[in-house]
């Protein structure tokens, strides 16, 4: 079932659009805490959103843009400031259309099932979690945090992926050799320590301090 997105502050509007999405078949989610659209884009995973263009805090340009350093996802606006300026604009920010407000739910619903097939005819889109702005994607094993990326090692990736699966509990040491050892080579306690510690230098280097903590005797935890 494709999951839809909806960013848009109009309570009312919102509530049509996720009906008639999920007339057609469709999953969809409206953005609740529009300060941080981008985590619940992580949480959500989506295969499609839907772009208001005037939102609380932060705009729709800002948002795609956001969502398109980390995502191929496509992005649909939808707006009543449908003038040539903002047409260009949304689609300069990376949207894949535009509809314009008030619209039919019959056009909506065939230009969201039009992306889709064009989307998605060769595959899924690539995951991401999100936490604290910090974005992992778990498909080339890149982070990116603001405006800055960085490339993980294969150890270093597999240590975040499981941490910030279970942000907010403490992941047991033995728990993380595990998962680090799914090659045929053994990974001591000492092993771990270093890659932590990496890690960590990595994270600190791009703005990420004490993003990783140490519960001693335990593990670690990202809170």
């Amino acid at each position: 079932m494709y999951r839809i997105l909806i960013v848009e502050d109009d309570a009312g509007i919102a509530r049509g659009v996720s009906e008639a999405v999920a007339a057609w078949g469709m999953e969809a989610s409206c953005v609740r805490d529009f300060r941080d659209v981008m985590a619940q884009f992580a949480e959500y995973t989506p295969h499609l959103v839907l772009m208001d263009i005037g939102l609380p805090f932060m705009n729709g340009y800002h948002w795609c843009g956001e969502i398109r350093k980390v995502s191929k996802v496509p992005i649909l606006f939808l707006s009543s400031a449908s003038d040539n300026m903002n047409i260009i604009m949304a689609m300069n920010t990376g949207a894949d259309d535009f509809i314009a407000k008030p619209f039919d739910s019959s056009v909506l619903i065939a230009k969201i099932q039009a992306l889709l097939r064009r989307a998605y005819a060769f595959g899924e889109s690539v995951p991401i979690l999100e936490h604290r702005g910090a974005v992992l994607n778990t498909g080339d094993g890149t982070l990116r945090y603001g405006d800055r990326e960085i490339t993980l090692s294969k150890n270093e990736f597999r240590i975040l992926l499981v941490l910030m699966r279970s942000r907010g509990r403490t992941v047991s040491r033995e728990k993380l050799m595990e998962a680090l050892w799914q090659t045929d080579e053994f990974v001591d306690e000492n092993a771990l320590t270093v890659n932590v510690g990496r890690l960590r230098r990595k994270l600190e280097a791009i703005g990420l301090s004490d993003f990783i903590q140490t519960r001693f005797g335990v593990g670690y935890v990202i809170v």
